[in-house]
């Protein structure tokens, strides 16, 4: 079959010897996505879930049972105090501006403490001018840079929070940029370490990619607020939209506020429908996660083999389920995504290409063919085209197809001549 797929026996044979050396580690992300299973399923459990939650509202949605249903397993499972979950978030970009935007107030500053925040966020902070940015309400913006090994700056964060100082961010993952991605745990020094400065310092991670690759959450070290997308991990690829923020009772109600209206919060949105996709989805969330992150470590052993700097590296603990690969030039980087559009169960006879993408400062090449447009938690990878000409590869719903995606990506870079076995 892989050979009908367009594998050759040396790409194949290649990568067997590879799979074999990692199956201790594989078992060891089997044993993540076990506990994690559990830990839903006692959710659902705790709360009762039954059919009745699946039934679509429509209108204002009021009292919709799935929802709130839903919204308070959401807030088992990261153990905060509640949460907002709603297919009216459109994406990870939405609940984090959300997040920020109603837990903010003019002449408040905002301070990211892990460096420069993803690229959509410039215009939401107004680092670049757009109309309706935080800047444009008369929040401030200060950042500080992650050390050169990846850890927090604490020197840094002691000397920047000051009286204006009303919200910490930290982004999880590691965005277009080639460091490593935050623990968990590492988060909860970092909070620790805000919360001791300052109390009442709200922090709100960004945890897209990161949901269910650990057994702990930011939220299980203190932190305010996480948010994310739920066309990312946490959908388990079959949520057909929306995104979450769970954190403390005020920090979500004034979330709620911010996304309908002041004196309205969750008390309305409809949900059209989708409840069963949503519930579904975060059921399967754990072993699918699991999938990624497989065929993330198999494609960091396959390129770490070859010589391409990887970050994380295969042996190395995992945050997230991206995978950075340092191809060195853009016609390496094309190939790659290339590779992986071709092993796409749906579009895999589009070839992508660099674009002019809103929200980015330079061209942008995205594979991706997916059941739900976007869906970071399938098969996808995506790279700026600039230095160091790094590429991003996630996703996979099952390991099965993560790991082709990864064998297609090879194969790719093989018949250009850009790697020889």
């Amino acid at each position: 079959m892989l050979e009908q797929l367009g594998i050759s026996a040396e790409v194949t044979a290649f990568a067997a010897e590879i799979e074999k050396s990692l199956i201790p580690r594989f078992e060891e992300l089997d044993r993540t996505a076990e506990f994690n299973q559990y830990k839903v399923i006692k959710a659902m459990q705790d709360n009762r879930v039954s059919e009745i939650h699946f039934a679509a509202s429509s209108g204002y949605g009021y009292n919709d049972l799935g929802r709130d249903t839903l919204e308070s397993v959401y807030a088992d499972i990261f153990h905060t105090q509640t949460a907002l979950v709603r297919p009216q978030i459109a994406s990870g970009t939405h609940a984090i501006t959300i997040a920020l935007a109603a837990n903010l107030r003019p002449k408040d500053e905002l301070l990211s403490i892990s460096g420069k925040p993803y690229d959509t966020l410039d215009k939401v902070i107004g680092i670049l001018d757009c109309p309706g940015s935080l800047k444009e309400y008369g929040v401030s913006y200060r950042q500080v840079d992650l050390l050169v090994d990846g850890s927090f700056d604490f020197d840094g964060i002691g000397r920047a929070i000051n009286d204006k100082t009303r919200l910490v961010s930290i982004q999880r993952s590691k965005g277009y940029q080639t460091r490593r991605t935050l623990s968990s745990s590492q988060i909860g020094e970092a909070v620790s370490f805000v919360k001791n400065i300052n109390p009442k310092i709200n922090v709100m991670v960004d945890n897209c990619y990161g949901e269910f690759v650990e057994r702990m959450e930011p939220s299980d070290y203190g932190a305010d607020m996480v948010a994310g997308s739920l066309i990312k991990n946490p959908g388990g690829g079959l949520a057909p939209t929306g995104g979450y923020i769970a954190g403390t009772e005020e920090c979500i109600t004034n979330c709620a506020y911010r996304l309908t209206a002041p004196g309205l919060g969750k008390e309305i949105g409809a949900t059209l429908g989708v409840l069963q996709s949503f519930y579904q989805g975060l059921f399967l969330a754990p072993v699918v996660t699991a999938s990624a992150v497989k065929g993330a470590v198999f494609a960091a052993a396959i390129y770490e083999s070859l010589g391409y700097p990887v970050i994380p590296g295969s042996r190395e603990d995992r945050y997230d389920i991206i995978q950075a690969v340092e191809l060195g030039s853009p016609e390496a980087v094309i190939a790659f995504c290339k590779g992986i559009q071709e092993a796409a169960p749906v579009d895999s006879f589009v070839s992508p290409e660099p674009w002019d993408m809103p929200g980015y400062d330079c061209p942008v090449i995205m594979a991706a063919g997916a059941f739900v447009q976007g869906s970071s938690i399938e098969l996808s990878a995506d790279a700026p085209i600039r230095p160091p000409y790094a590429v991003y590869f996630q996703g996979g719903l099952t390991w099965f197809h993560a790991k082709l995606g990864v064998l297609k990506s090879l194969q790719k870079l093989v018949d250009k001549n850009i790697v020889r076995l």
